[in-house]
C-alpha cells in the first residue's frame, strides 16, 4: 500500500510516501509558522522524488493534533482536498502516537507536547498500547502522574516537552523529538481504521472573536 503522510501539527512541516517497509521519498522543514506556504510545494516535490504520480497514492495520513492550531488545520485541510481530488481514503493519526511510535524502548512511554501557560499536551504509551487518552495536564498534575509510573516500571519521556516533566521523573530517559516523523505517520496510517479524519482539539485556542 503506497501512503502518502503529511504532518504539520508542530514546529515542522513534513511530507512522506511509503510503500509497506519501503520509504520512497521524504522530506521535512523545520518552521513554525508558513506551513501553508510551503506544504503544496514540498509535497509535490516528495512525489517526484519518488517517481510516483498523484494517481498512485492508495491512501493519505494526515497529523490531527493535539498541536498548533493553525499548522493541524492546514494540513488536515490539505489532505482532505487531495484525497477528494484523488478519490482516495484519508485517515488521521494523533500526534502524540507517532512520537510514542518512534520509541524502541521497554516500559512506559510517555508523549509530551508544551502547550503553553505550564500546561502539556501528554498520552502514556506501554508498549505499542495508549493505556490513557490524550489529555491536556497542569504540569503539576503530570508530574505526578509520572510519578506514580516511575515507581511501577521503566518510563521514557519523548516529544517536544518532555523536557519540563523530566526533572520529575530523574531515573527516566528522555529521547528528544521536535515533530513527528512522516515515515512513522505513514506506517499507523495504513493499518488504521477507515474513519474520516477531525481535529483533535484540546484547549480552545487562543485567538478569540471580540465581544459585540
Amino acid at each position: 500500500m503506497i501512503v502518502l503522510a503529511i504532518d504539520t501539527c508542530l514546529a515542522a512541516c513534513s511530507v512522506a510516501i511509503v510503500d509497506g517497509n519501503e520509504i520512497l521519498a521524504r522530506a521535512s522543514e523545520a518552521m513554525t509558522r508558513g506551513h501553508q506556504e510551503r506544504l503544496a510545494p514540498l509535497t509535490r516535490d516528495v512525489m517526484q522524488a519518488a517517481g510516483l504520480d498523484f494517481a498512485a497514492i492508495d491512501r493519505i495520513g494526515v497529523t490531527v493534533g493535539p498541536g498548533s492550531f493553525t499548522g493541524l488545520r492546514v494540513g488536515l485541510a490539505f489532505a482532505k482536498g487531495l484525497a477528494l481530488a484523488l478519490d482516495r481514503p484519508c485517515v488521521g493519526v494523533g500526534c502524540l502516537d507517532a512520537l510514542s511510535s518512534a520509541l524502541a524502548t521497554e516500559g512506559f512511554r510517555v508523549a509530551v507536547i508544551d502547550a503553553g501557560r505550564e500546561r502539556v499536551f501528554v498520552q502514556i504509551f506501554e508498549g505499542d498500547t495508549a493505556i490513557v487518552a490524550p489529555d491536556s495536564l497542569d504540569i503539576h498534575t503530570a508530574a505526578a502522574r509520572l510519578a506514580e509510573l516511575v515507581q511501577t516500571g521503566e518510563l521514557t519521556l519523548t516529544g517536544p516537552g518532555a523536557a519540563l516533566l523530566s526533572s520529575v521523573a530523574p531515573g527516566a530517559r528522555v529521547i528528544a523529538q521536535d515533530a513527528a516523523s512522516p515515515v512513522l505517520v505513514a506506517k499507523l496510517a495504513a493499518r488504521a481504521p477507515l474513519i474520516p479524519p477531525r481535529p483533535l482539539y484540546l484547549r480552545a485556542p487562543d485567538a478569540r472573536p471580540k465581544a459585540a
